[in-house]
């Protein structure tokens, strides 16, 4: 499945990606906590995000001082707001975005679309293309069920599939069955290096040789942005094209 994280750890820029997730997880934390609360008990979508911050070793002060920030009467208002386009080769991009300026914001995401051989479009050009779904991701090295086994506790727990990549491993869930799903497999011992509700796309294209550089390129300048939050795509690169990449 592509996924915006494969483009995290290039050479020379992971001490940078690293900062960047613990400002757009931040951000995630301040929006759950203001939405639903400060407990993360009685609040799913703050608990999510709080996994998924320790996930990458997010500090917890840098948790702690989200939530406070949230409750503590910070007038900061974040917007969710999804852009859509194409990238070299036609490929589907979806952005999703948190901003307290939507013009700052449109202007930075037109630019990248623009700027590296692809184009900003209008509203449902290419979401068509996805399905929402809930994804539990586990690090493949640590899984020593086989995949029958998998399956078959996943299936059990109220999942649709799983999906096997080169190095993790995707539960996958309707958007409504995430939370259920979730609780039940960690209730098991899962641990998951993400956790979300994702745009995932109904067919995917692999991405090669100059495509694959300038998909790339444009993908780290959207990690860069701090109002970016995710993007969804669908294509792939090979863990060999990223390696001649990178």
């Amino acid at each position: 499945m592509p996924k915006f994280k494969l483009f995290k750890d290039r050479k020379g820029k992971a001490d940078q990606q690293k900062n960047n997730q613990y400002v757009k997880l931040s951000r995630e934390i301040y929006m759950a906590a203001r939405s639903g609360g400060p407990n993360p008990e009685a609040n799913f979508a703050l608990k999510t995000a709080i996994a998924n911050a320790r996930a990458i070793q997010m500090p917890t002060d840098n948790i702690e001082r989200a939530i406070k920030k949230a409750t503590g009467g910070d007038n900061v208002d974040y917007e969710e707001i999804y852009y859509e386009g194409y990238g070299p080769g036609g490929v589907a991009i979806m952005v999703k975005c948190l901003t307290d300026n939507r013009n700052r914001t449109a202007a930075d995401v037109r630019a990248i679309f623009n700027k590296r051989g692809g184009n900003m479009g209008e509203s449902g050009c290419v979401s068509y293309m996805f399905d929402q779904k809930g994804v539990l991701t586990l690090d493949k090295e640590n899984v020593e069920l086989s995949e029958d086994d998998l399956l078959m506790q996943a299936l059990e727990a109220g999942a649709d599939d799983v999906v096997y990549g080169e190095e993790s491993i995707d539960i996958m869930t309707q958007p409504a069955e995430f939370e259920a799903v979730k609780t039940a497999l960690e209730a098991q011992g899962f641990q998951f290096a993400e956790a979300a509700v994702r745009w995932v796309p109904q067919n995917v294209v692999t991405a090669e040789g100059e495509q694959a550089e300038k998909l790339v390129k444009m993908m780290e300048a959207f990690d860069d942005n701090d109002d970016v939050q995710d993007v969804y795509t669908n294509f792939e690169i090979s863990a060999a094209e990223m390696e001649r990449i990178g």
